[in-house]
């Protein structure tokens, strides 16, 4: 694709000038990103003067491959959540492909919530981290900075300090990570058996990697329609 110089016409203003991205006005401050729009349409949550922060929230994901049963926690990630819930609500995750399973020693997860399906989809905007302060040292981490995201672990994917979108993993090992993660809920027994059955089916090869550690999975994990409480 061919890049042109832009023509600069001295002492006009540029048509191409930009309004600054829409940003609520509560404690979370979702934040548009115009740079990086929806992947499919869906306004900014809302955004109250006080999040709620108590109580717990079950929400049910049936996916292809059995229900994920995931308990939203409020106290840990009153963002996240609100964040979370409005996507579901707003269907934003029905229908959407599980597209990365990872199977180093040290990192066993699935992600998921991303409607491209190729990692490079999110809602159109972003907002701050809500990251953990209690999870343990990793084994023999002597440095105290990696840390253990425990099987059952529901966290948001991002790609930077204050970058949570839409993009989640679960955790189906123990996983030794910075801290850099907001940790947001967990995982029930019958979906940690869901993402069993997705990990034994293994990740799919390429021409250049016959036996990955990180890919799409062989079996197709679908979320269907999401269930959220009244």
């Amino acid at each position: 694709m061919a890049v042109c110089a832009a023509v600069v016409v001295p002492g006009a203003a540029s048509a191409a000038t930009e309004p600054p991205p829409k940003v609520t006005k509560g404690p979370c401050q979702y934040t548009e990103t115009p740079e990086d729009p929806a992947a499919r349409p869906v306004p900014l949550p809302r955004d109250p003067k006080r999040t709620p922060n108590r109580g717990t929230v079950k929400v049910d994901l049936p996916t292809s491959q059995g229900h994920l049963g995931l308990t939203l926690d409020r106290a840990k990630a009153p963002c996240t959540v609100q964040s979370f819930l409005h996507l579901a609500e707003h269907r934003f995750y029905d229908f959407t492909t599980c597209h990365r399973l990872t199977t180093y020693p040290t990192l066993k997860v699935l992600q998921c919530g991303d409607p491209k399906g190729n990692g490079e989809g999110g809602p159109g905007y972003k907002y701050k981290d809500e990251l953990p302060t209690d999870l343990p040292n990793w084994p023999g981490d002597t440095t105290g900075t990696r840390k253990v995201y425990a099987r059952g672990v529901l966290a948001m994917a991002n790609a930077g300090p204050a970058t949570n979108g839409s993009q989640f993993f679960l955790v189906y090992g123990d996983s030794r990570l910075l801290p850099n993660y907001t940790v947001f809920g967990s995982v029930d027994t019958r979906g940690l058996t869901t993402l069993d059955k997705v990990v034994a089916g293994g990740i799919q090869p390429t021409p250049d990697n016959p036996t990955p550690v990180d890919g799409t999975p062989v079996k197709t994990t679908k979320i269907l329609r999401v269930h959220v409480p009244c």
